[in-house]
């Protein structure tokens, strides 16, 4: 599994979010594939469980023997 690193969408900076991961089959975010966010709302409620979960969907490991190919991280 290879890590795209790609600066966050405006609509993302919009919504206040800091960092997101999807999982695809390509090099690029699909509609079938699901992207999981970060808010900075979520790291000011509990900044240890927000930064958990970043190094949690940065751990793609788990995903190596899958369909997906490629880990699409924002931030």
């Amino acid at each position: 599994m290879k890590k795209i690193y790609l600066p966050l969408l405006k609509e993302q900076k919009k919504r206040k979010v800091y960092f997101s991961s999807t999982l695809s089959p390509y090099k690029f975010e699909a509609t079938e594939t699901t992207r999981h966010e970060i808010t900075t709302k979520e790291w000011l409620k509990d900044y240890n469980k927000a930064e958990e979960k970043e190094r949690l969907l940065k751990d793609d490991k788990f995903f190596n023997r899958s369909h997906f190919k490629y880990n699409i991280i924002r931030s």
